[in-house]
């Protein structure tokens, strides 16, 4: 359900902005000039749509795709080693004169001659890695070819149709077992990071959306007190000249008067600013003016403390972080007593193999090779180098798990924080509402007892504070419920109103 009314959002606003930057004003003004009739279209968004918006087409929405990309094509790159793969080398035009010194194996005697010879090689092999053992399996095949111009002419080929080579670290550090743990784990961690950056665009949606929402307020404010300034002005004036009124009162409301105008012009200005803002993070480059809609607040939801914390530490990001940083230790440790003690390399080659005066011969009757041998590295002294590694490794592993368990419980600490402030939140916009309302009543009332005259000028004025201020407070007030709400989205990966684990279609973002 929460894809398809997404979805159904994105299509809307997508086409009504396609539409206003495929048409340019200049026809747009043509269009409305032609029906003077009809009066331009005012748009309207809801915080939802600013957050759609905001999650497809600004810029921190495009760092998030292409970092999410990134980790995928890593992950690819890390799998691929697992898979055969075909290689080719070659060394061709190896040319070499030169004068060389040989020496006579009988009287031992060196002379020094002219050589003179260029040598050929190709080798195609298919190598596959061993990821249980750390061993490399090889077939290959190879050929050289070998020309001998001076101090005497020979031409040679050497070949090999067919070699099986394997080589196998023995009591080493294997680092593909310890990827094959971690990496798996980091591909899925970049999914959450996506999904925790989509969440963090819309907890920064959602402040624009309310800061261009409070200057709209206000000017909406602004120009409701310049015109029931003006009626109060009007009723001073006649009560002025019929002598109920002073000179001083009347200059004080001519003076309200001029202030309520200039506040207007202010938060005229101010609700550009706030827009130009708002445009500017969505990706919004034409000059559309529209409008958003308050947005209510659920009083029905309440989030459990404890299923939050649950939901945070299985959901997100953050408990994948830490598996790793406990693994990596893990691999640390292992590493140091690889390297600390005794070692060993085993490598054996099996084949056939031939030479000749030409390239047919060099295949002809190929003959059998063995290669086997074991290298050894045991160190006898190191003072004590290996072991003082593999103890800062422990040591660093106890800070980690020190950390990890720090971190665990602040964050079981913050989550349950701000679930009770959200839980508090929707109380605090009922009351702020009804004070709205109730503001906004009492200064009706009290506009129509001024104009009986029953209230002074000061009574009238509390009032339209009192109004004033009810009304920002509310909005004030929205906008931490709002805030709160998608802050906890973010770190639990939940959406509440709908009920279901926040997720993407991964593979539409790849393949876009």
């Amino acid at each position: 359900m929460t894809k398809l009314r997404i979805s159904l959002s994105t299509c809307l606003i997508a086409l009504s902005l396609n539409t206003l930057i495929a048409v340019p004003l200049h026809a747009q003004d043509s269009t409305a000039a032609s029906r003077p009739d009809s009066a331009a279209k005012q748009w309207e968004f809801t915080l939802e749509d600013v957050i759609v918006l905001a999650q497809s087409k600004s810029l921190p929405a495009l760092v998030a795709r292409y970092s999410f990309i990134s980790s995928y094509w890593q992950f690819r790159s890390y799998r691929a080693q697992f898979l055969p793969s075909l290689n080719l080398g070659a060394d061709l035009g190896q040319y070499n004169r030169s004068i060389v010194a040989l020496q006579d194996a009988e009287t031992g005697e060196t002379h020094y001659v002219q050589n003179d010879n260029m040598n050929n090689s190709l080798q195609l092999s298919i190598d596959q890695n061993i990821p249980f053992t750390g061993g490399i399996i090889s077939l290959n095949t190879y050929l050289n070819r070998f020309d001998q111009f001076s101090p005497y002419g020979d031409l040679t080929y050497n070949s090999n149709p067919v070699n099986i080579y394997y080589q196998q670290p023995i009591f080493q550090y294997n680092r593909l077992k310890w990827e094959k743990k971690t990496e798996p784990k980091r591909y899925e961690m970049s999914k959450r990071l996506y999904l925790e950056d989509m969440e963090d665009i819309a907890v920064t949606a959602t402040t624009y959306f309310f800061n261009v929402l409070r200057s709209q307020k206000s000017l909406e404010m602004a120009r409701s007190r310049y015109e029931s300034t003006q009626q109060l002005y009007a009723i001073a004036q006649e009560r002025f000249s019929i002598g109920t009124y002073t000179k001083d009162e009347l200059l004080q409301m001519e003076l309200q008067l001029l202030n309520a105008d200039i506040a207007v012009a202010s938060a005229e200005v101010e609700l550009r600013q706030s827009m130009l803002s708002l445009r500017s993070y969505l990706g919004l480059t034409d000059d559309t003016e529209f409008t958003l809609i308050t947005p209510p607040h659920h009083s029905d939801i309440t989030i459990n403390e404890e299923d939050a914390v649950t939901r945070s530490l299985q959901n997100t990001s953050f408990s994948l972080n830490n598996e790793i940083s406990l693994i990596e230790a893990e691999a640390a440790i292992a590493q140091a007593k690889a390297e600390r003690g005794f070692s060993a390399t085993l490598t054996a080659q099996f084949g056939l193999t031939q030479t000749g005066s030409d390239f047919v011969s060099s295949y002809r009757s190929p003959i059998d090779q063995e290669i086997v041998g074991l290298s050894l590295s045991v160190p006898i002294v190191d003072w004590g180098l290996g072991k003082g590694k593999v103890q800062m490794a422990k040591a660093q592993q106890e800070v980690i798990l020190t950390q990890v368990e720090q971190e665990i419980m602040e964050r079981r600490q913050d989550i349950y924080i701000r679930v009770v402030q959200f839980n508090a939140q929707a109380k605090q916009c009922d009351v702020s509402q009804k004070a709205d309302g109730i503001a906004a009543e009492r200064f009706e009332l009290a506009l129509q007892r001024f104009r009986n005259g029953s209230i002074s000028i000061l009574d009238i004025n509390t009032a339209q504070n009192e109004r004033d201020e009810a009304s920002s407070q509310y909005i004030e007030e929205l906008a931490n419920y709002w805030n709160y709400y998608y802050s906890l989205r973010k770190d639990t990966l939940y959406d509440y109103i709908y009920g279901t684990d926040l997720d993407a279609e991964f593979d539409k973002i790849i393949d876009n």
